[in-house]
């Protein structure tokens, strides 16, 4: 039916789905199917290890400290990791690199076992700090494919981060369960076989690979790059966030009596970010991409106050779970155009690289985040531990203020 007054084609015409229009990409659905089964273990891993080794030996301390090792090493390793796939190209670094870090998932696994010296599990892990960053790949080729077409990019930036979410939501849960309901094993050997099928399948679609660059040894790292400093500690700034929200909320759980109920809390907060994530895909992105960062931070400083308001004026976990999904909802945006900005700053043939530092940095942010979480908790209260996160995302917010005006293009 023809709506009076308006031209026919507008009556008709509707605006298509951003997604259905990303995932008509030739090979599209082939590299995410992929790279998703890959990228699930990375919610896996960590928790699987802990389980596993503090049942076995009967120290959280030990467990804790093997994990850290492992997120030590990779943040030392990954960014190599990732300039030899810039080098030499996706297929032909991510299987033998996987490999490397499955064998030393398994090495673990035996170590924990056969009741093997404690050092030993240190330096299995740390073997695993190989594995390629699965997530910077799959969005390296979203790059090459639409990089003429930056509204799809975005569309495939936000859809990449709610995977992230996703994953990091669903790999917990999963672990937890193949923990408990088979063996303390489980975790690590489904995730291990998991990562190495899913590489292999991501590294069989040739047709949407990026093409290797390779470029001389001397070449600048993208650190140096103008803008990208400031960018990283954004990026630092904002795992801050992550770490100590985690610290702080599992310990307030605790400390109600439910700490059986602090994993679906914080899965509350990654759905929250996850569906915001495919909402800001959907979205028309303005144009100035470092000044929508600056406002996607604002928006994550002003929602993480009410995780605080909530635990310091209810005392109540599911007022708390409300305000942790309403919190998540700023996540998403924020992290999608921080990695498009990366995508802009990085220097041709460097992406995997630069992508890679980015995560580096939110790494490290979990860490220190965590740190500080727990210490504020020994020293004052889960409730008043909210305040980290708060902190963390002001720093965030003055960073990326500060860091504005730095966010030019380098010339290519």
């Amino acid at each position: 039916m023809r709506i009076r007054g308006m031209p026919r084609s507008t009556a008709l015409t509707r605006r298509p789905n951003p997604y259905i229009r990303l995932f008509h990409t030739p090979g599209a659905l082939a590299f995410t199917t992929g790279n998703l089964i890959a990228r699930l273990p990375m919610g896996m891993f960590g928790v699987s290890a802990v389980i596993m080794i503090a049942g076995s030996r009967g120290s959280y301390a030990l467990a804790g400290g093997v994990t850290a090792t492992g997120l030590a090493a990779t943040a030392l390793v990954a960014p190599y990791t990732a300039r030899l796939v810039d080098r030499y190209g996706q297929a032909r670094i991510a299987v033998p690199a996987t490999v490397v870090a499955v064998l030393g998932s398994l090495a673990l696994l035996l170590c924990v076992h056969l009741g093997a010296p404690d050092w030993t599990l240190f330096a299995a892990y740390a073997a695993t700090a190989t594995t390629p960053n699965t997530g910077g790949m799959s969005r390296a080729r979203w790059a090459h494919l639409h990089r003429n077409d930056p509204p799809l990019l975005h569309t495939a930036n936000s859809f990449e981060q709610a995977a992230d979410e996703f994953c990091f939501m669903l790999g917990p849960v999963a672990a937890a369960f193949l923990c408990s309901a088979l063996f303390p094993e489980a975790g690590t050997l489904v995730g291990a076989a998991l990562l190495m099928t899913g590489v292999l399948l991501f590294a069989a679609q040739r047709a949407t690979e990026p093409p290797a660059t390779p470029r001389a040894t001397s070449a600048k790292s993208p650190v140096r790059t103008r803008g990208f400093a400031p960018l990283l500690a954004v990026f630092l700034a904002a795992g801050a966030v992550f770490g100590s929200l985690e610290v702080v909320t599992i310990a307030y759980a605790s400390g109600l009596g439910h700490a059986a109920a602090a994993g679906p809390v914080l899965a509350l907060q990654a759905a929250g970010s996850c569906a915001a994530g495919l909402l800001y895909g959907s979205a028309r992105p303005a144009r100035s991409v470092p000044r929508r960062l600056l406002r996607c931070v604002a928006a994550m400083a002003a929602l993480m106050c009410l995780p605080l308001i909530a635990a310091r004026t209810t005392g109540s976990l599911i007022v708390l779970a409300i305000a942790l999904l309403c919190a998540g909802a700023a996540t998403a945006p924020t992290m999608v155009t921080g990695m498009t900005l990366v995508q802009r700053l990085t220097p041709e043939g460097q992406l995997n690289e630069g992508m890679t530092l980015a995560v580096t940095a939110i790494l490290g942010g979990i860490a220190a985040g965590s740190a500080a979480g727990g210490q504020v908790i020994e020293q004052v209260g889960a409730a008043v531990g909210y305040f980290v996160p708060v902190c963390a995302a002001a720093l965030a917010l003055v960073v990326c203020a500060w860091g504005n005006g730095r966010y030019s293009a380098p010339p290519r």
